[in-house]
């Protein structure tokens, strides 16, 4: 009984008060579930992928929440054992027996770690390969260049109306060799840039419009004029860093016609959230057909690609050539 008469026990508002917030706690997750998409949810937040290698990058993704999922409920059932099983209610004991020095204990929690991040890097460490590996022979190659505070696009290409060399060109300097060996002959090229105040005309969306061929493999040349950047197109679930000095290039194949969004995703300076830009997948006939346009606009040949290479960054060219 309790000290006033009464037999409540006094765990008992406690016990009603958690019983009433696990209740509220379900009626807001079903609640909010009504306007949610269940087909998403095996996705986890990721958008929908839009090119051809997007999905081993989402399969790492899942791969990793559901190690994530298996250690938090292992650690989590521990607690809640402990809590329950071993509380001084139970046991009447002031202090419990103590466990000290327990060998098997102390190499099990030092071996599970070691197992769960070596599976993680391996499997890291094939996709990373995989998505950095370049082909020989690119259908399309785009120069990303990063500057505050918006996106330029040099299209390396042989468009009818503009005439040069992209592998001589003095704007394209900043780019290794190793990355012209791919660029095709007489590559003449035109450019698109934009200002933070430039609009998508179909969707209405700020930056830039970056034009790509639907099921062909585009490789992006990735320089900066200033600061590290960071070129991420969202449904492409593929991010890379734009450094001064340092030329980054990774491949895709986009599957999907559309107009996607795209961004900076490294903390560049005060306007870094203005740095927007979008990419339109169009048919291949439809591409070719607006590198025409922008000739015809005159914007051939190519605008500066960036901050010519660090002695260090010649070094390494040289030793991969």
């Amino acid at each position: 009984m309790s000290p006033n008469g009464s037999d409540r026990s006094p765990r008992r508002p406690m016990r009603r008060k958690l019983l009433q917030a696990l209740t509220a706690g379900l009626v807001l997750a079903t609640a909010t579930g009504c306007s949610y998409n269940w087909e998403d949810f095996p996705r986890l937040g990721m958008p929908t992928p839009t090119t051809e290698e997007a999905p081993r990058i989402l399969s790492l993704w899942q791969g990793s929440w559901a190690a994530a999922l298996a250690v938090g409920v292992l650690v989590w059932g521990l607690i809640l054992w402990s809590a329950m099983f071993h509380r001084r209610s139970r046991t009447k004991v002031e202090v419990p027996p103590q466990t000290r020095y327990n060998m098997p204990i102390e190499a099990l929690y030092t071996v599970v770690p070691i197992i769960i991040i070596s599976v993680l890097f391996y499997f890291t460490a094939r996709d990373e390969t995989k998505l950095l590996s370049l082909s020989k022979k690119p259908d399309v190659t785009v120069n990303v260049v990063g500057f505050q505070w918006s996106w330029g696009f040099n299209y390396i290409a042989d468009v009818p109306g503009s005439t040069g060399n992209a592998k001589a060109d003095p704007n394209l300097s900043a780019i290794p060799d190793r990355y012209k060996k791919a660029f095709p002959a007489n590559a003449g090229g035109v450019y698109d840039v934009g200002t933070p105040g430039t609009r998508n005309p179909q969707t209405g969306n700020p930056g830039p419009t970056l034009w790509l061929p639907k099921g062909q493999k585009v490789r992006f040349v990735l320089t900066s004029r200033d600061v590290i950047h960071s070129f991420w197109v969202v449904p492409f679930l593929m991010k890379q860093d734009v450094i001064p000095g340092h030329t980054n290039a990774f491949e895709v194949t986009p599957n999907k016609e559309g107009t996607f969004l795209g961004k900076c995703a490294e903390l560049c300076g005060v306007d870094h959230s203005r740095m927007l830009f979008n990419v339109k997948v169009v048919s291949p006939e439809r591409y070719q057909q607006h590198l025409k346009d922008l000739a015809k606009k005159g914007q051939t040949g190519y605008i500066p690609a960036g901050i010519a290479q660090t002695p260090h960054e010649k070094n390494r060219e040289t030793n991969n050539l």
